[in-house]
């Protein structure tokens, strides 16, 4: 589809060419498994260590504390698994509520009756100082926040949580997934475990990574085979993984400028609109709009009509039941969240592009309103 019509790149991002042509040469010339005997095999494990190395480098530590993987969210359960292996018995773990559902469903099953819930500012972000007089009273071992939330796009304060948390000797995980391609990477390595995924900036689906404290802390997220230093059993993901880097070489910043400027216009144009976490540091690429009168998926649908691809929120969570854990942390309430957008764009994605998204919006509800006048659609009353 025309790139200039997505707006779901918290979601997936598309395939850089960069990435494909990475791929698609290391598939043709790179496919020996990397743990065979034969020199063949040592070739591939030359590229794929020297991309290791690679990423190492970008975050400041050693090559052997990169574990390589099938995403973020395998990453978020192993490091939970871990905890949950060397922690002491009654160790607690502090959770901030607006997770991704892969750490908060990860926390609850390894750490049930043992979850405290982080307290949240009045932006939405984790409250540092709420952590910090928790961290004081004892009897959390392990914290995990991410660096930026994937449905409203709000920056937590990591550095800070991760001074917190080192000064206290409490292990810090950090899910920099949406922050990771879209941020600098510079200064993550002060958090214990970070875990990030291709895909949100332009590698494939179904490769990731995860950053240990150290490559001797008994850390082994699956058995049977002794790939990643024993960390992680199973046939490496050359390719991917070797896509994967090509995307992140290439990852830039962005601009809201586009973003600010579709905020600026619908509040003109549609006076109801709302934006959740306006007041807070975002991400520069994304914006959750509380929509006017009608449900997130009649505008979801409308919008698809005139080929723009937005979303409601977090895709893994698509279809489930029940309001969004994100919102209702930040005590929104349920005939808001009926009403949200969540809408992200790509570094490349122009002004032009947020333009006609505006222009979008305003012609969805003069039909919608049309259709809701005509008895066809229903409007959701706050």
């Amino acid at each position: 589809m025309d790139g200039g019509c997505y707006f779901d790149y918290n979601a997936t991002s598309p395939l850089r060419p960069e990435a494909r042509a990475a791929w698609l040469k290391a598939k043709d010339a790179l496919w020996l498994n990397p743990s065979a005997p034969y020199r063949g095999a040592a070739r591939v494990r030359v590229h794929f260590e020297a991309a290791r190395a690679e990423l190492a480098k970008l975050f400041e530590v050693s090559a052997d504390r990169i574990v390589f993987n099938s995403g973020a969210t395998e990453a978020n359960n192993a490091v939970f698994a871990h905890w949950s292996l060397t922690l002491p018995a009654d160790a607690r773990v502090a959770v901030s509520p607006t997770e991704h559902p892969s750490v908060l469903q990860a926390a609850r099953r390894f750490f049930a009756g043992r979850v405290d819930w982080l307290a949240l500012d009045a932006n939405g972000a984790v409250d540092v100082a709420a952590l910090q007089s928790l961290l004081v009273e004892g009897g959390v071992a392990a914290v995990s926040v991410m660096a930026a939330n994937n449905e409203t796009g709000i920056l937590n304060d990591w550095q800070a949580i991760a001074a917190e948390c080192r000064s206290m000797g409490v292990s810090y995980h950090c899910d920099a997934s949406q922050w990771i391609g879209k941020l600098p990477i510079d200064g993550l390595d002060a958090c214990d475990f970070v875990t990030g995924c291709a895909h949100k900036f332009g590698g494939p689906c179904g490769v990731g990574f995860g950053v240990l404290p150290d490559a001797n802390g008994g850390f082994e997220s699956f058995v049977g085979g002794v790939q990643e230093a024993g960390h992680r059993a199973g046939t490496e993901d050359v390719a991917g993984v070797l896509a994967m880097m090509a995307a992140l070489q290439v990852a830039e910043p962005g601009s809201a400028a586009g973003r600010d400027r579709l905020i600026a216009e619908l509040s003109e144009s549609l006076a109801a609109i709302q934006v959740i976490g306006l007041e807070a540091p975002r991400l520069w690429n994304t914006a959750l709009l509380v929509m006017p009168d009608f449900a997130s998926e009649r505008w979801i649908r409308a919008l698809e009509k005139r080929g723009f691809l937005v979303s409601a929120g977090a895709a893994c969570a698509t279809g489930k039941q029940g309001p969004s854990p994100v919102l209702a942390a930040m005590g929104i309430e349920g005939a808001v969240m009926r009403r949200v957008l969540r809408v992200s764009s790509g570094s490349a994605t122009t002004v032009a592009a947020w333009q006609s998204l505006s222009s979008a919006l305003v012609e969805c509800y003069a039909d919608l309103r049309a259709e809701a006048d005509r008895g066809g659609s229903t409007v959701i009353s706050i």
